[in-house]
């Protein structure tokens, strides 16, 4: 008899709404019960989403525009700039940073395939901010300049743009 009753509110936490999706609910400390939609992007990738159903966005110490240094992977030791920030998966795009070979199929009747070279992401914690002027890599802080809240680097004070 327990060991039903305990499948049974197992298998009760999960639900599937009218689109088949899959929802995980629990009950937290105060009673209420809050909602965790999973959202297939693809078969394989599943997407976390707010209890509202936006899609969970990840802080990052980096912005697009930011000088910075690879710090791990292998790029380690390059210093480049961020082209792109993903808040979704956390990753940033660095110019010249993780190329990879791409085999792109012809899409239409008389095309051909091609093979090109481009940049993909990785993740935010392999680069940390670059200071140009001293060559030294440095964590961020922030400072308030002129009643205004900024970011700087921690080491050598420099503010960054933006």
């Amino acid at each position: 008899m327990y060991a039903t009753s305990t499948l049974t509110a197992r298998n009760s936490a999960f639900a599937t709404n009218a689109l088949g999706q899959q929802k995980s609910s629990s009950v937290t400390s105060r009673g209420r019960r809050t909602t965790l939609e999973i959202v297939a992007k693809k078969k394989w990738e599943k997407q976390a989403l707010t209890p509202r159903g936006l899609p969970v966005r990840i802080p990052m110490h980096v912005k697009t525009g930011d000088k910075v240094l690879v710090i791990s992977g292998a790029d380690k030791g390059k210093v480049t700039e961020v082209v792109e920030v993903f808040t979704k998966t956390g990753e940033v795009l660095c110019k010249d940073v993780n190329v990879k070979t791409k085999h792109i199929k012809p899409r239409g009747e008389g095309e051909t395939g091609s093979i090109i070279q481009r940049e993909f992401p990785v993740h935010h914690s392999n680069v940390q901010h670059y200071s140009e002027a001293q060559k030294v890599r440095s964590r961020v802080g922030t400072a308030v300049v002129d009643g205004k809240k900024v970011r700087k680097l921690v080491k050598t004070g420099e503010v960054l743009a933006n």
